[in-house]
């Protein structure tokens, strides 16, 4: 039976063994009980967690829940549904599980270097023993170096979150002292990589430009010169608008904080409106005029082919409740 640092300390050889093992694998027979998952099995259902937000799937969807999530299930030999059911089980949306998902999972989130170093370590025992790129992609872009880094964390409110959690935590009063703050940190944990994906959802939707005067970064500076960030704050959304890629806009750092404090905002017809401050800043001085004129401005924001709209009930939201008309 796995223990803890079979999953945080996962050793090379260990990896190997592991992914042999899903190789010769054969899918259980109908009606029988899957085998339990491998610890490699659950990191990458840790780490596919970092690029799909399974909340959106169930059982009766799974089939379509995007990659990676159908080419892990191909690997281990279980149905989309049980990827899914994994994913939910470590980051606290079930309460049932193996013993150290959650605990495993906590930890790895808290520490993103540790868990991109378990991904590559995973990736290079899966080729040495031939699982190609086709069957395991590098879905994380961590095979060949880089970093995990958690986009869009600057908009959590931390206050917010914490009263969340509470009111989540206030019906488990089963639970002793000790389990009620594992539990905390695991849905900190999971509040803090559903919001990286919400932000990496809603730059991919934008298509990695700012929406307001289509600033463009090269690719390698993309999350650190783009900010992600909701259009209904988070701390005024619930759970489902939280995670929501229309419930957000893609914006260069001057054109976010503008956003955020009411000095732009969008109307359903996706047309730019500026506060009256700003149209006086702009007719007064030429610094204004280089960042809140049009150009650079535009009258409609800027979506790729293919990108989605936001949703017009978060734009009434944000001229109703933040913007400074």
């Amino acid at each position: 039976m796995a223990d803890l640092a079979d999953y945080v300390e996962l050793t090379p050889s260990a990896a190997r063994a592991q992914f042999a093992e899903l190789v010769d694998r054969r899918p259980a027979p109908v009606g029988q009980r899957q085998v339990p998952f491998l610890p490699v099995e659950t990191l990458l259902c840790l780490t596919a967690s970092f690029v799909v937000d399974h909340t959106r799937f169930g059982s009766g969807t799974a089939t379509k829940a995007p990659e990676p999530v159908q080419a892990l299930a191909a690997l281990f030999r279980r149905p989309p549904s049980s990827v899914l059911a994994k994913m939910a089980n470590l980051d606290g949306s079930r309460s049932h599980g193996a013993r150290w998902d959650q605990v495993a999972g906590a930890m790895l989130r808290q520490d993103p270097q540790r868990l991109a170093d378990i991904y590559r370590t995973m990736l290079t025992a899966a080729r040495a023993i031939g699982v190609t790129r086709e069957r395991l992609a590098d879905f994380l872009n961590l095979e060949e170096g880089g970093e995990l880094v958690l986009l869009g964390q600057d908009e959590l409110d931390l206050s917010a979150l914490e009263k969340d959690i509470e009111a989540r935590l206030s019906d488990r009063e089963t639970e002793t002292a000790g389990e009620l703050r594992e539990t905390e940190r695991i849905l900190i944990g999971a509040a803090r990589v559903g919001q990286h994906v919400f932000a990496s959802q809603v730059l991919e939707n934008c298509g990695g430009r700012c929406v307001f005067c289509g600033f463009a970064p090269p690719a390698e500076r993309k999350f650190r010169l783009l900010v992600a960030s909701h259009i209904k704050p988070w701390r005024d959304s619930n759970n489902r608008e939280r995670r929501d890629y229309r419930n957000g806009v893609a914006a260069c750092p001057t054109h976010d904080v503008a956003f955020d404090s009411g000095l732009l905002t969008i109307n359903g017809g996706l047309r730019i409106h500026v506060a009256p401050a700003i149209r006086r800043a702009v007719i007064a001085g030429d610094v204004a005029r280089h960042y809140f004129a049009r150009p650079p401005l535009r009258d409609v924001i800027l979506l790729p082919n293919g990108g989605e709209a936001p949703d017009e009930l978060y734009l009434r939201w944000h001229m109703d409740h933040i913007f400074a008309a």
